[in-house]
């Protein structure tokens, strides 16, 4: 009997049925699996189910029985692509399952920063309008984010649902993409720094986009700019970030994803997390619960494809 074994489910949610995957084989369930006990949990394992748990050669080396990984993301730069290439191991991943979810909370973010959302709900729970004596409070001034210019670096299934709904609440919408597409109006990055009110970010990380917002082209960015990242971590340069915002060279920044994860209290966003203008969240924004049972069904699909001797979301084979 094969055995399956999931290294991290508490990353995906202690709500889903994970039984599912139980007709291929013994499911053995972990919540968590730090890297002292990885090279023990793969040893004897056939199919590998995770989401945030690296697997490098060296831990890879040990599960001498794998045939198939089941990343449960459609980012895969914590798996050793080249050592699966080179031991025949299949890795598949799930593309398209959470645009509405990342989606919606990129909007929310914009929508929160521009409105300046804290400031005022802070003010009414802190008990300070109920002893103003005032009926309103119009400080500090917000805009309508109507008429403003959004920004998109990435240009995928996320970027476009983001694009979508910025028009549809009046913004003019711009795009920065690898290759220019027909149906938008693609800029340079340094020109969709300069012009963006609004700039989200949905570009995956690899080689490419690694610090894709550095230093030099975030000081393009206009005073107001709001900045928000819900792709990965490393595509934008976190130091000058915090510093920007700390400057008061961007208006605000939404951050849902880091290089570290958690953030350790060095990092250089721990000294801006209380800001008004900034609203840092725990990488929850793939994670509505329809969007999880979606990603679930997507990776049993995908091992029932593997053992039918289907191609079908393999990353090994690009």
């Amino acid at each position: 009997m094969m055995n399956l074994v999931i290294l991290d489910a508490a990353s995906i949610g202690k709500d889903l049925d994970y039984s599912g995957f139980s007709q291929f084989g013994a499911l053995t369930i972990y919540d968590k699996t730090t890297p002292g006990e990885i090279a023990d949990r793969v040893r004897n394992a056939d199919v590998l189910i995770l989401n945030k748990v690296r697997l490098s050669r060296a831990v890879l080396a040990e599960a001498k029985k794998l045939r198939l990984i089941c990343e449960a993301a459609t980012g895969f730069d914590n798996i050793d692509l080249e050592y699966c290439r080179e031991k025949g191991i299949a890795v598949c991943n799930v593309v398209g399952y959470s645009t509405q979810s990342v989606a919606q909370l990129t909007v929310a973010m914009a929508l929160s920063l521009i409105s300046k959302l804290n400031v005022y709900r802070s003010f009414v729970a802190s008990g300070d309008y109920s002893k103003s004596g005032k009926p309103n409070l119009l400080e500090p001034v917000y805009h309508e984010i109507a008429g403003k210019t959004w920004g998109i670096l990435g240009y995928g299934n996320i970027g476009k649902q983001v694009g979508k709904v910025a028009e549809a609440l009046g913004c003019r919408v711009i795009v920065h993409k690898r290759t220019p597409v027909d149906d938008a109006k693609c800029v340079s990055l340094e020109e969709l720094c300069r012009q963006s009110d609004i700039l989200s970010i949905h570009t995956p990380l690899n080689d490419g986009t690694r610090n894709l917002l550095n230093g030099d082209r975030i000081a393009l960015l206009k005073q107001d700019c709001i900045v928000i990242n819900v792709a990965r971590g490393a595509v934008a340069d976190e130091n000058a970030l915090a510093e920007a915002v700390l400057q008061g060279k961007i208006g605000g920044l939404g951050v849902d994803v880091y290089s570290q994860e958690p953030f350790p209290e060095e990092h250089p966003f721990a000294k801006i997390k209380d800001l008004p203008n900034v609203l840092l969240t725990p990488h929850m924004a793939w994670g509505a619960y329809e969007t999880r049972v979606r990603l679930l069904e997507e990776m049993v699909e995908n091992a029932r494809a593997f053992f039918a001797g289907e191609l079908r979301s393999r990353v090994d084979k690009m």
